[in-house]
């Protein structure tokens, strides 16, 4: 019941902003970008060498498009 009202939540939210999704990815793509450009901390060249944040950046852009047209 909780999680219903959750996702509604996060529905209505999404309805009025269908663009938000795709900048944050956007916005982790570049911070992937910047992030392989600062020197190798230990978490930072994990993270450069996994991508993680472009996997999610992308992965996030497309769910923004596709919630952007379903709603």
């Amino acid at each position: 019941m909780r999680i219903t009202k959750w996702l509604q939540a996060i529905g209505d939210y999404l309805a009025q902003r269908k663009g938000l999704p795709v900048l944050a990815g956007i916005g982790l793509v570049l911070l992937n970008l910047i992030v392989r450009l600062l020197p190798s901390w230990p978490a930072v060249s994990w993270l450069a060498e996994t991508d993680l944040l472009l996997h999610l950046g992308v992965i996030l852009g497309l769910l923004g498009i596709l919630l952007g047209d379903a709603l």
